[in-house]
């Protein structure tokens, strides 16, 4: 059993658990609680290794032998060290670390989300569980936006992570990406949603939640599409106004 903060295992998890920097340079990034590790573990994920204490669920012993039977590194420790490594008050006696190995972008990929300048965790979290459910194709992150393999990034994403493309590029690399789509960007400016034809190959990219989006998504954009609004207010969180959107493709194209 672990029970030394000097641990190998237990300074790897806590420098993940920090800068995006560290997850870089380790290539690897954290998944907390039973459901995500068990999504990692569906998808066949790449696993380093896994952290459990004795506070484990029933469903938690469950997916700790299929963990044993696959083999996989698994690492019983004191309570108190995994609550330290943990960003909920109450940790559900688990964290794996994984190999950072996303998905491969899809060639001749029609459904694509650029996600600009998403800083909130929580709304990037949100708007890839979200573009998980709206059959995207994959998502590309540009560099202003927050690190998407940030441990609140993943536990928002409830598992999206590990069955869609998500993938950090720069302008350039994602322009080449984009070359052959229709490229919308979120805008209050826009012509109306409902209106619009999103049947074809297209780029969907939503802008962030303070300032929305950078210039350099304005120049890869080709038009502007809004959210009509009945009510008095102007805008909508980032991740609402992207959900809205990304159902409004999937509704177009299941007509």
């Amino acid at each position: 059993m672990i029970s030394s903060n000097q641990n190998p295992k237990i300074k790897l998890a806590r420098a993940l658990a920090g800068r995006p920097k560290e997850r870089r340079e380790s290539e690897a990034f954290l998944a907390e609680g039973v459901r995500l590790v068990e999504e990692a573990f569906a998808a066949d994920w790449p696993f380093r290794f896994v952290l459990y204490s004795d506070e484990l669920s029933g469903r938690g012993e469950v997916l700790i032998k299929k963990l044993e039977d696959k083999k996989i590194d698994i690492e019983n420790m004191e309570s108190r060290l995994l609550q330290s490594l943990s960003e909920t008050e109450a940790s559900q006696g688990i964290i794996a670390v994984l190999n950072y190995s996303p998905l491969p972008v899809p060639p001749a990929s029609d459904f694509i989300l650029i996600l600009d300048s998403i800083r909130d965790p929580g709304n990037l979290g949100t708007l890839l569980r979200t573009a998980d459910a709206a059959s995207v194709q994959a998502v590309l992150i540009p560099p202003e936006t927050t690190d998407a393999f940030a441990p609140k990034v993943v536990r928002a994403g409830m598992g999206a992570h590990f069955r869609l493309p998500v993938q950090a590029m720069s302008w350039d690399e994602i322009h080449k990406c984009t070359k052959d789509l229709q490229v919308y960007i979120a805008d209050m400016n826009g012509q109306s949603c409902w209106e619009t034809d999103f049947r074809q190959p297209l780029a969907l990219i939503v802008g962030g939640e303070a300032e929305g989006a950078s210039e350099q998504a304005r120049k890869l954009a080709n038009a502007f599409v809004k959210i009509p609004m009945a009510g008095k207010t102007e805008s909508l969180n980032a991740a609402v106004a992207g959900s809205v959107l990304m159902f409004e493709v999937m509704r177009q194209r299941s007509l």
